[in-house]
């Protein structure tokens, strides 16, 4: 990606950045420090980079076509999911939930591993709307995915098992 820097002195402080095309646009004032704004960019190149990753596994991936598959199958279709989208802020958790409006968000983290284990999160991450902690009553509605202990395994084996949503 090519970066066009623009310096202005009317700018104080303040340093922003848009794509258009392939070049990353930087305004930035006439005294930042090289090295600052080096830092800057990297960080404004890394978040395009992951926009760039989220809008492509959501365009590959209907995530909310699987979960409407897995909700007829494990739920009866009695959940109401709202959407169903990788996210590329996760990187602790492989999954999260909104009890109250049913948005489901999946680690992007998630897109290499098997399809089994990716609807194994989905299924997790849908349990919560009816249970949302991980008591005894949440588990016997994951545990109703065929492979939920192998995809557990799996994640674990993976490392990425740590905060478990």
């Amino acid at each position: 990606m090519d970066v066009k820097i623009s310096y202005s002195a009317k700018r104080k402080k303040t340093v922003s950045a848009r794509l258009e095309g392939d070049v990353l646009h930087v305004l930035a004032p006439s005294t930042i420090n090289k090295q600052r704004l080096d830092s800057m960019i990297e960080g404004f190149k890394e978040k395009v980079l992951r926009k760039k990753i989220k809008k492509e596994l959501n365009r590959q991936n209907s995530l909310e076509k699987i979960a409407a598959k897995l909700n007829s199958r494990y739920f009866g279709n009695s959940l109401n999911v709202g959407s169903v989208e990788y996210s590329t802020s996760q990187n602790k958790r492989y999954g999260s939930c909104n009890c109250l409006t049913g948005d489901i968000k999946i680690s992007s983290r998630l897109r290499d591993v098997p399809e089994w284990v990716r609807d194994y999160v989905i299924v997790h991450e849908m349990a919560h709307i009816i249970e949302p902690n991980h008591g005894k009553n949440f588990y016997e509605l994951v545990n109703k995915y065929k492979l939920a202990e192998r995809a557990r395994g799996y994640l674990m084996a993976l490392g990425m098992n740590s905060g478990e949503r």
